[in-house]
């Protein structure tokens, strides 16, 4: 069965309209507590980000699950890797983060985790769509689920952060900027990196319920690079909304982003004398991050764009690294999906072992200019396969001429097409990139 309501990362969409509506996320919680009673297991956890619609989907969720006759264990905001986590230590049979990562606050969606803290297998998700087709009813009232709120889930995740890098790793001496992007590790992310000894700085951590993600977080990693700068900072560190994201910025304010990132964490594994043997990226994975893994004698591979489909080249390959540009990188050695705090901790505690500075640390990786253009769709439409679109590609390649990568995809969260176009100058990638975009705005308007 083809999946009709999940996307590649759960269910997202604009608050009161599509399916992120109190009425259908209410059937949705009553269609996977139908589905998992089905299969013998009765507790869902639920937590959420920051926005102020979390609220509304909370309570529909809540009534759905206990309309069906399962238990729900409310954690609050938190992050959806700290969701992953409690998932699987509380033993419950599945979890559900309310959020949008890193989209508006007028956003809002569900992700799903399983009991092993991993994204649901396709098979669960296409037989919770079809109970959802289906006429929503009512456990005897004998049998509805309880709601208990988890009242220490905040302390859990921190300390489960903490114990993914040596006992005896201290940030002592280090000053670090974090921008919590108003979302949901305000409260988590400065208590773990103060609690290892930095000297903590942290902007983006008074969500109102509408700011989240707002010109902050990881997808505006300028406001960090004027944080460092200003505050003469040794390292920011900057998350998106719901915490599986992280990029950072080095003293200089110069941005490191997710390719740098992992490939920093691939050699600190190396130089631990952990044997890994590859190394998995996506289509958008700057090629200067595949050629210094290879010069590092590791295999990498390329995947579709989503952290499920990363995820799946780890388990298929035995490996344990992966990730993608945009800061989301599982370190399955350490936890079970993408955790921006974790994935900074291991970048952290590399610096603190070796003595080395972010630029320092990145020493072999050079990254080939790279410009990435959104391109909004008005409506559900994919003009990729349109005649305008792909002469612009073939001309664009041509002048590339082996030199450098052209892409183009839609975005599995919202309505856009991605441009990426990757070369040896950047002035000439960036013109490439702005040819391809203005052909796909162009046979969009004609198709209107």
């Amino acid at each position: 069965m083809a999946r009709k309501y999940f996307g590649t990362d759960g269910i997202r969409g604009r608050v009161g309209a599509g399916q992120m509506t109190a009425p259908t996320v209410l059937k949705l919680g009553w269609a996977v507590g139908k589905v998992l009673a089905s299969h013998g297991n009765n507790l869902v956890v639920i937590g959420k980000d920051t926005r102020i619609s979390g609220y509304m989907f909370e309570a529909a969720l809540e009534a759905g699950l206990s309309a069906a006759g399962v238990n729900v264990r409310i954690l609050g905001p938190m992050p959806t890797p700290g969701i992953a986590y409690l998932t699987r230590t509380l033993r419950a049979s599945a979890g559900i983060v309310i959020s949008a990562s890193h989209n508006p606050f007028y956003d809002n969606g569900l992700k799903f985790f399983s009991g092993e803290g991993t994204k649901l297998p396709d098979a669960l998700e296409a037989e919770i769509e079809e109970i959802f087709e289906s006429e929503m009813d009512t456990v005897d009232s004998a049998m509805l689920g309880k709601a208990e709120r988890v009242n220490d889930a905040q302390g859990r995740y921190i300390e489960a952060c903490k114990a993914t890098i040596p006992i005896g790793t201290k940030f002592t001496g280090l000053k670090v900027v974090l921008d919590c992007a108003n979302g949901a590790t305000y409260h988590i992310a400065p208590n773990v990196f103060a609690e290892l000894g930095a000297e903590v700085i942290s902007i983006g951590d008074k969500p109102n319920g509408l700011n989240i993600n707002e010109n902050c977080g990881s997808t505006h990693p300028g406001n960090l690079a004027a944080a460092v700068l200003q505050n003469s900072a040794d390292i920011g560190i900057a998350f998106d909304g719901d915490g599986d994201r992280v990029m950072m910025v080095d003293s200089k304010g110069r941005i490191i982003d997710g390719d740098e990132i992992l490939y920093i964490i691939a050699k600190s594994r190396l130089d631990m004398g952990l044997p890994i043997k590859g190394i998995a990226g996506t289509l958008m994975s700057n090629i200067g991050l595949e050629l210094a893994i290879r010069d590092l004698g590791l295999d990498f591979e390329r995947t579709d764009v989503g952290d499920r489909y990363v995820l799946e080249c780890l388990k298929s390959n035995d490996w344990c690294l992966g990730g993608e540009n945009s800061g989301h990188i599982i370190c399955l050695d350490r936890t079970t999906t993408g955790d921006g705090i974790v994935s900074a901790l291991q970048v952290m505690a590399y610096l603190a072992e070796s003595g080395k500075t972010l630029i320092e640390a990145l020493d072999g990786m050079i990254k080939m200019p790279q410009i990435l253009i959104n391109v909004p769709l008005p409506v559900k439409t994919n003009p990729i396969g349109e005649p305008r679109v792909q002469a612009a590609v073939s001309d664009v390649e041509a002048q590339l001429n082996g030199r450098g990568r052209v892409l183009l995809r839609p975005s599995g969260t919202e309505p856009l097409i991605r441009v990426m176009v990757e070369g040896e100058n950047e002035k000439e990638v960036a013109s490439f990139a702005q040819q391809i975009a203005d052909a796909v705005s162009e046979s969009v308007a004609h198709a209107n």
